[in-house]
């Protein structure tokens, strides 16, 4: 009971701290920058001058109140033995730290007069994921669930930290490309990390309770985030938010052992977000002579925008609803299997 009633209180505070922060915007003209619109990106313009790096101030809530409730109450690890809790919630907290280095790199270029270029942001992205990754790998160790039957492979050690590299940088970009609708990329950040939660749950893969503070503390402060954010949206997460976002999903995908879950979660990022990073780097690589997806305007929610006239609010809809089905398809499955007592 009194780690219900620290939760809720973790809930309301993680809610209720980042909508007046967001209301208020305290120290904006120090601290934030305004959007200057994306050179191709379908509709940008109606963006322009809108306080951009909001991301600042929820992801510095999540991870004030995470830390708090996480290592200043000794949540009760699970007693299956399978690893260390005081390795977990060590590999945790340089977890939280890896995240907020995310966040300031992404909110310095929110800041910045001029947007940084992009292969200093992917450099700065590749060495975070590659600390991160070490930090996974020392800390959690190399066994993983696949999510949808409850099974767990012990993968080696240097497929694992390459693996999760890679997943953190394909999550980093794939989150932050999508960022360009609003209420897109926080209410698909949403689905991810329920989904993840409750799929690791289900899976038997959870190590501690730190999961659940995770998911109620990060699934409050960004609702309070979206509130601002629905078409017509009154600012912009920025970097600082897309970018902290992406890394999260990975590292509580690999926190809660189900990387492999990403294909799944991270689905909709891929799709949307995903094939435009794809193609771009196809085309610098070969200098053009290889370019994927012609017909199609990337990310997709450009396509349906230019292309297919869809309007802001259709485009969140068509996208949150097609990722929702997905997830709650994937769940359904799993479930039946543990009915049918195939999976579990």
């Amino acid at each position: 009971m009194d780690f219900i009633i620290k939760l809720a209180a973790g809930c309301v505070a993680g809610f209720a701290i980042t909508l007046i922060l967001l209301k208020f915007l305290p120290g904006e003209k120090i601290l934030m920058g305004h959007d200057r619109g994306r050179k191709f990106a379908q509709g940008a313009e109606v963006n322009i001058g809108k306080p951009t790096g909001v991301g600042f101030y929820f992801i510095l809530v999540f991870l004030a109140l995470s830390a708090v409730l996480c290592f200043c109450f000794n949540p009760v690890v699970s007693d299956k033995g399978v690893f260390e809790s005081g390795n977990y919630v060590t590999g945790l907290g340089f977890g939280l730290i890896a995240i907020l280095a995310e966040m300031v790199t992404g909110w310095l270029d929110d800041r910045s007069a001029k947007p940084w270029n992009e292969y200093i942001k992917g450099a700065l992205d590749v060495v975070i994921s590659l600390i991160a990754a070490f930090f996974c790998l020392h800390f959690f160790g190399t066994r993983v669930y696949i999510s949808l039957t409850g099974a767990f492979i012990d993968i080696n050690p240097v497929l694992f930290y390459i693996l999760t590299v890679i997943l953190f940088i394909v999550s980093i970009n794939a989150t932050n490309a999508t960022d360009g609708i609003d209420g897109l990329s926080g209410s698909l950040s949403v689905l991810a990390v329920f989904t993840t939660f409750l799929m690791g749950f289900m899976a038997g893969a959870l190590p501690d309770r730190n999961t659940i503070i995770l998911t109620v503390i990060f699934v409050p402060c960004l609702l309070a985030y979206l509130l601002f954010n629905f078409n017509p949206s009154k600012m912009l997460m920025g970097d600082a938010g897309s970018r902290s976002l992406g890394l999260f999903i990975a590292f509580f995908l690999v926190y809660c052992r189900v990387p492999f879950l990403y294909l799944i979660v991270g689905l909709p990022f891929l799709c949307d977000g995903g094939i435009s990073i794809l193609k771009i780097t196809v085309g610098r690589l070969t200098k053009k002579k290889i370019i994927l997806f012609k017909s199609i305007t990337t990310p997709l929610h450009d396509e349906l925008r230019k292309n297919r006239k869809f309007s802001v609010k259709r485009v969140w809809l068509v996208l949150v609803l097609a990722a929702g089905m997905i997830d709650f398809i994937y769940v359904f499955t799993a479930t039946l299997l543990r009915v049918l007592g195939v999976a579990g």
